[in-house]
């Protein structure tokens, strides 16, 4: 009886000892498949990491250009505001010059010289289709008109002087025999005739 309770036993502790086995096998391969795919995973995530890092390098590179580009075009529209400034500029004073050439034309008008007739334009006049000579320093007013003056200051241009008297650059250039655009601090420059 005794030789069955210790052939139970054995028998009970190789059973136990088998079935352990297999649970620590079973064990094993699941970790060993856990590992696999954690490996599995994480070659992924480098994978990953790699392709966003070039991603990113590629986004700083076209940021670069596009902050160059952008740079550029801002430089492009400063220079056509500029640009744009300077032909309103100028528009003005053209508007300007031809405001003061038919206020000129209507004081002729008004006033007709001795021994002209009123009805027909003086020769050289706006109406005869040709331009009266650009009058100068030497030449005394023909309506009595007294001639104006502007002295030139440290800062004044041409432009801000037509601007300011309503006189084109053209008419001033005109008006005092020059040939450019140049002017020097106490310059007397004629602006017109009141």
């Amino acid at each position: 009886m005794m030789g069955r309770k210790t052939g139970r036993l054995v028998a009970l502790a190789i059973g136990t000892v088998l079935l352990t086995g297999c649970v620590m096998a079973e064990k094993y391969e699941a970790e060993k498949a856990r590992a696999m795919n954690f490996q599995r995973l994480l070659a992924q995530e480098e994978k990953r990491t790699g392709e966003m890092d070039s991603e990113l390098k590629r986004l700083k590179r076209d940021s670069s250009d596009l902050e160059a580009r952008n740079r550029e075009l801002t430089a492009q529209v400063q220079a056509v505001r500029e640009q744009l400034g300077r032909m309103q500029e100028e528009a003005s004073a053209m508007r300007d010059a031809a405001l003061l050439k038919e206020q000129e034309v209507g004081k002729a008008r008004k006033a007709p010289a001795k021994g002209k007739r009123a009805d027909r334009p003086a020769p050289g006049s706006m109406e005869s289709g040709m331009t009266a000579p650009a009058p100068t320093f030497d030449q005394a007013p023909a309506s009595g008109a007294t001639p104006r003056y502007h002295l030139v200051k440290p800062g004044d241009t041409l432009m801000a002087i037509g601007r300011l008297y309503g006189v084109d650059v053209n008419t001033l250039k005109l008006l005092n025999n020059m040939k450019d655009n140049t002017i020097h601090v106490g310059q007397r420059l004629l602006v017109g005739r009141e």
